[in-house]
């Protein structure tokens, strides 16, 4: 969908407004925000609405209206779809679409084709809100103010909900955040998030974008959105919902959405460098830091409170939240100590006491300090006292203070400067507007605040690497049947492809026998062997008794090989590979989503046991995969720890990338694929074990 479809439906100049109770409260609204344009509302059985006159019917027109609330049942929203004509587009405030089940479903799909490519947005969704433009296409009150140019422009974020309730809760945050859009999604059957994203980023006034999101939609297409917002330099916060078993299901029964599995989501927002927030209260904070500052260089940062339970906790929640809080440099160190006196231990967290407290002079010398380090984020943690209860003089001083501090520290404009309340609460929203103004973010909540640097740190860290390509479409399956082939298979084709596997040979019990009453020299390789029974429904050969390792003589091999020959009559006979540095496994799975993805992990026994693994969506590049490996806890023993050799890094990630190869050049039939284990090495690196299932035509 092109941007330029959807610019005068979120931009609009015209409105009609169509039904009854809904669409009254929508006008209202309207003319409350100022909209300067004309507001024609639309019922045949009133003649006024909200102080309006009214008109019968869409035709009935002066001209056709730039976007249309259409707030009437689902029967009449489908009729409505097919007047909209000329019109920039339309919202769909009505459910009983496609979350409602089949019938839901064909309703759906008769609203569009009414629409004859009219963009709707929704159904089963709340409306817009445009503060720039003043435009209310929303049936409810809100908690928003218009936004007007200031000396850098008119500036605010965007947020596109799949939830209308969540949309609405977001317009009534009191943190300062300016919110230019608030869109209500529903059902998306038009337009989508992604639609949205490249649409939004046109707006120069929009200064990043916060997605709720129940499901994804197109995952190709979200991930050229995101690419999209990327280089227009929009950041994009996700606050996705669905993770738990239980959230997936109330998902899926709410707007229709499918609920890709948590982890892939996880991996495609690191992929294309979308911050992804847990709660509703890190989502706003880090809209509101990104909205400031933009994404962040790193991870370090400075922290002052005249408390030294803060300083301690603030060091708790930043180590928790991935963030560095390294020491002072020297010269911000001696000045901070001639400024503090010998009674104050300066450290990062510093908590410079109450000594200087309500001293203008010395609080503005401390804090200039602290900018000084040049670290990426500096934190004046600040709670303010009850306005109804007490009175805020001292606090006003130290408020000074860190704008005077800000004032004198022009060298330090690459640090984004936040003044933090521990508690929510207690950042006054008059004081946090205050401070956006002056390009301080005034953070609600200290584990937010810092949540949202780190949030912020992984943009900038993500845009700073060359830029990923977009993600295929996922293709349809064919009719076909799933078949497992049998390891000596598994292990040709992967050896075909470039993945090492161990030197071997496929005999049965007879040839066996002859191979061992002969030279040793006609093995596949030395003692000691490997022996493996074969078979398709042997998976799991180690359960079965099916694996011997380290059978170091003839005669060891003839014991194995008889005391397993009920599983099948054939064996696998192969070296039995030594001095592994780790064992990994390199799984391929196929979900409906996001097709082919892969899994990363300790291998072998582990598996199961540490469920530590890293997924990257394919095909991926050698980078991903080396950062995919990075974040394992195995990583630390591939690379050497305490003082064991580590492994031949550039020939584990050459395995790696030949799974991902051979996983792509299958990708239409491919079903499932692990390699466990690979075998890390100090030389090399060896695929021990592989099980592949393949669909196959239908006869």
């Amino acid at each position: 969908m092109s941007a330029d479809r959807l610019a005068r439906l979120l931009r609009p100049r015209s409105l009609a407004i169509v039904g009854g109770k809904a669409a009254e409260e929508a006008v209202r609204q309207c003319r409350a925000l100022g909209f300067a344009g004309p507001i024609w509302p639309v019922n045949p059985k009133r003649s006024e609405m909200g102080g309006l006159p009214c008109f019968p019917a869409l035709a009935a027109l002066p001209s056709a209206p730039d976007a249309v609330f259409i707030a009437a049942p689902a029967p009449a929203t489908i009729a409505l779809a097919g007047e909209l004509a000329g019109a920039g587009g339309a919202i769909c405030y009505a459910a009983d679409f496609a979350e409602s089940g089949e019938e839901g479903q064909a309703r759906q799909a008769d609203l569009l084709a009414a629409a004859e490519g009219v963009p709707l947005i929704g159904p089963n969704c709340y409306g817009m809100l445009n503060l720039f433009d003043r435009a209310a296409l929303w049936p409810d009150q809100h908690g928003c103010l218009p936004i007007d140019a200031g000396p850098k422009g008119a500036r605010g974020v965007a947020i596109v909900s799949q939830s209308g309730n969540l949309a609405l809760n977001f317009t009534m945050q009191t943190r300062g955040l300016p919110i230019g859009y608030v869109i209500s999604v529903g059902n998306c059957a038009d337009v989508t998030p992604a639609d949205l994203i490249e649409a939004l980023i046109q707006d120069e006034r929009v200064s990043a974008i916060g997605l709720h999101l129940e499901g994804l939609g197109s995952v190709s297409r979200f991930s050229e959105a995101c690419l999209a917002a990327r280089t227009a330099g929009v950041p994009l916060v996700a606050l996705k919902t669905g993770a738990s078993a239980k959230g997936a299901a109330l998902t899926l029964s709410h707007t229709s959405s499918l609920a890709g599995a948590d982890a892939l989501c996880d991996a495609l927002f690191a992929r294309y460098g979308v911050a992804r927030a847990h709660d509703p209260a890190s989502f706003l904070e880090t809209l509101k830091l990104l909205h400031v500052s933009g994404p962040l260089r790193g991870t370090r940062i400075t922290s002052a409170s005249c408390s030294g339970g803060e300083a301690s906790l603030t060091a708790d929640l930043a180590e928790r939240a991935g963030l560095e809080t390294p020491d002072f440099p020297p010269a911000v160190q001696a000045e901070l100590e001639a400024v503090l006196g010998p009674r104050v231990n300066v450290a990062n967290p510093l908590d410079y006491h109450t000594y200087i407290w309500g001293d203008l002079a010395a609080q503005t010398a401390c804090f200039a300090g602290l900018l000084a380090a040049d670290f990426e984020a500096s934190l004046l943690i600040l709670d303010f006292p009850r306005a109804d209860r007490c009175t805020a003089e001292d606090w006003d001083v130290t408020i000074a203070a860190y704008l005077a501090a800000v004032r004198a520290s022009p060298a330090a404009a690459g640090t984004v400067r936040i003044v933090a309340s521990a508690l929510a609460e207690n950042m006054p929203e008059a004081l946090a507007t205050q401070l956006i103004a002056k390009g301080i973010v005034p953070a609600s909540g200290l584990a937010e605040a810092l949540r949202a640097v780190a949030a912020a740190a992984l943009i900038g860290a993500a845009w700073a690497r060359p830029a990923p390509s977009a993600l295929p479409e996922v293709r349809p399956g064919v009719p076909s049947e799933i078949a497992t082939w049998d390891e000596v298979r598994n292990k040709a084709a992967l050896s075909a492809g470039g993945v090492p596997v161990p030197r071997g040979a496929l005999v049965t019990l007879a040839e066996l026998e002859a191979l061992c009453g002969d030279e040793v020299a006609l093995l596949p390789a030395p003692f000691p062997l490997v022996l493996k029974a074969v078979g398709a429904d042997l998976a799991h050969k180690t359960e079965l008794g099916g694996v011997a390792l380290g059978l170091s003589s003839r005669a060891e091999v003839l014991v194995a090989a008889e005391r397993m020959a009920g599983l099948g009559g054939a064996f696998l006979i192969e070296e039995m590979v030594g001095g592994t540095v780790a064992e990994l496994i390199v799984g391929i799975g196929r979900d409906p989503q996001f097709g082919l993805f892969m899994t990363l992990g300790a291998g072998g026994i582990f598996v199961e046991l540490l469920r530590q693994t890293q997924q990257v969506l394919l095909p991926a590049s050698r980078a991903e995969i080396e950062s995919a490996l990075a974040r394992l806890a195995v990583h630390a023993v591939l690379k050497g720890y305490r003082g064991r050799a580590g492994c031949d890094m550039l020939a584990l990630i050459d395995a790696i990338e030949a799974v991902a190869a051979f996983a792509m050049a299958h990708d239409s039939r491919l079903e499932e694929l692990d390699v466990n284990p690979l075998l890390a090495l100090p030389q090399g690196a060896v695929a021990v074990d592989a099980l592949i299932r393949m669909r196959e035509p239908l006869p």
